[in-house]
Parts: structure tokens; C-alpha cells; sequence
């Protein structure tokens, strides 16, 4: 799955993200593609057991692969 959260304002990407999770199978990964690097989302992920690969885009935006 991957979730664009581009030109949202916080807390909107947050948002989007936790709820995407919450549909997330076993094995899948959610991807997510953020204006900015997700400082607090890391923190939420962390808690609920996920693990993180975040990738920084020529663009300037991040890719962030989120998986358990």
C-alpha cells in the first residue's frame, strides 16, 4: 500500500498514516511519501511495534517504508 501524504499539513500525514496501519496486513508494508521527515510519527511506530526505512528523495520529500 502507499499512502501520498504530500501537501498536507501536520497533523493530517499522522493521521493518515496510524489509520492506514490499522488496516495493514501481517506481511504488507506501507508506504508513505512525506513532505517532510516524520520526527513524531517515528515515535508512534516504535510503540506499536513497527520498524522503519525512510529514504530521502531528490525532491526533497521522503519515502518511508513501514513494516513490522
Amino acid at each position: 500500500m502507499i499512502l501520498d501524504n504530500r501537501g498536507l499539513e501536520p497533523p493530517q500525514p499522522m493521521m493518515r498514516t496510524l489509520a492506514a496501519l490499522e488496516t495493514l496486513g501481517e506481511n504488507e508494508v506501507l508506504t508513505i511519501i512525506n513532505d517532510r521527515r516524520p520526527m513524531f510519527l517515528y515515535e508512534q511506530l516504535e510503540e506499536l511495534g513497527y520498524k522503519q526505512l525512510t529514504e530521502p528523495q531528490n525532491d526533497g520529500s521522503f519515502k518511508i517504508e513501514i513494516f513490522r
